[in-house]
């Protein structure tokens, strides 16, 4: 199809609260390490801190909250966790350590600097008594692949005494591939954290009023407690910086404006120009830049199919937005977890297909010297009919709220969404280009 751009007058779509989603219980985690063992290590080692956590979190159920941890698992036997000092009392969070089915343990140097180091046994010691070998066929993860497939990111520390039992590979790519595939739970606990995330950004829209600094206006987004899949931003005026927080500016008419909020499994972002209408923003905002975009949008929502190998979009949004207007540096789209990305099926070339269980952020980022940027930055999931089903029947209530979101998405604002496209916010798909009118929407029209 072909798309084109138009304003309309529309009130925000609300479908109400969302519950919380009880935390994962061992009967979610357990598969979960099944299908880990099933990329064929004889031990695969699954390091976590602070900053990259989401492969730790999504085997146990655990997050590393100030320290390192370590998760190694054995292709037969009960795996062991260990952590720093501080999060030995953390460990009862995961529904495998509270059911028997992993052993956790405190290795002292993860703990933080001056902590008591003086108990523990050594990390060689405990890679013996967990069978490794010079015979061991050993995967690390950690948060990134290489190249080359032995490089990793684990702290030399470690990589190094694994190198002294036995060659290791970068099992990254592959586990983290194992992320992409939601479950029903993992859908409905995403789709709370996106209700939450886009009510917040909802919430500082609505109340963008010049005058205002952006630390006052970053308190209306509220927070409800859920960890962040990345940092929260919030910019205005003519010195601020991409990815900047908050810094003390004023809201002022005919400048730009851009914020996110981002839980565990979401990030809702949204910006636009301090402007009533047209006459406050700069000449053509909309017909030459926010509206195409918009359009390309549509179809990048219509090409999102279980199957349709990432690649595929890559050139669609280059045709639809050429790189000399849009400048779109990044992939056109990528998945999103309990990290905020994960990795992309959506690369050049790429030849990955999506497939059932899928998260994707609607992240295609242009960017102008001109009109700086637009965005429509939200979560979905794609899922097929039998995941829809389970999905339906274990969490009704999350299911419905989809389906007006589809309908809100089709009937007001003009997208065609493929049956396994499950919008999980309700500003999946809004718009608005002049943010002191937030209810001037852009939709779209098939031309």
């Amino acid at each position: 199809m072909t798309w084109a751009h138009r304003l309309i007058e529309a009130d925000w779509l609300d479908t109400g609260p969302a519950d919380p989603i009880p935390w994962a219980d061992a009967a979610e985690l357990t598969p979960r390490l099944g299908r880990a063992r099933a990329l064929g290590y004889s031990h695969l080692v699954v390091y976590g801190d602070r900053e990259h956590y989401a492969n730790l979190l999504w085997a146990t159920g655990f997050d590393p909250r100030f320290e390192e941890a370590l998760l190694i698992l054995p292709a037969v036997g009960t795996p062991l966790l260990l952590v720093g000092n501080e999060c030995e009392g953390y460990l009862r969070i995961s529904g495998l350590y509270k059911g028997g089915l992993m052993r956790g343990e405190v290795y002292p140097p993860f703990s933080l600097m001056d902590q008591p180091r003086g108990h523990g046994r050594d990390l060689s010691t405990i890679l013996v008594a967990e069978g490794l070998t010079a015979q061991s066929h050993i995967g690390v993860v950690g948060w990134k692949d290489y190249d080359r497939p032995k490089q990793s990111d684990l702290p030399s520390y470690l990589i190094d005494l694994l190198r002294e039992f036995a060659p290791v590979e970068n099992a990254t790519r592959a586990f983290t591939r194992l992320r992409a595939q939601a479950s029903p739970w993992e859908i409905a606990f995403f789709e709370y954290s996106n209700v939450a995330a886009a009510d917040g950004m909802r919430r500082i829209l609505f109340g963008v009023r010049e005058g205002l600094t952006d630390h006052q206006l970053a308190q209306q987004a509220g927070y409800n407690g859920l960890p962040m899949a990345c940092h929260w931003t919030l910019k205005t005026g003519p010195s601020r910086v991409s990815l900047a927080s908050a810094s003390g500016n004023t809201v002022r008419r005919g400048e730009f404006f851009s914020a996110n909020v981002s839980y565990w499994g979401s990030n809702c972002c949204r910006c636009g120009w301090l402007a009533s209408d047209a006459s406050d923003a700069p000449a053509g905002y909309v017909d030459e830049f926010a509206g195409p975009y918009v359009a390309a949008m549509a179809a990048w929502f219509e090409h999102l199919t279980l199957g349709r190998a990432g690649g595929e979009i890559v050139e669609l949004i280059n045709r639809l937005l050429p790189f000399d207007r849009f400048q779109i540096f990044l992939n056109p789209g990528h998945l999103i977890s309990y990290d905020e990305w994960p990795g992309s099926p959506i690369y050049a070339g790429s030849t990955e297909p999506f497939t059932s269980g899928m998260v994707f952020q609607s992240d295609v980022i242009p960017s102008s010297t001109t009109y700086s940027s637009t965005r429509m930055e939200d979560s979905f999931a794609l899922a097929d009919a039998a995941l829809r089903a389970a999905l339906a029947e274990q969490y009704p209530a999350t299911y419905a709220r989809i389906e007006q979101r589809r309908q809100f998405m089709t009937e007001t604002l003009g997208f065609v969404l493929p049956p396994e496209v499950l919008p999980l916010a309700d500003l999946c798909g809004i718009v608005p280009p002049y943010l002191f009118e937030p209810n001037t929407l852009i939709a779209v029209t098939q031309s």
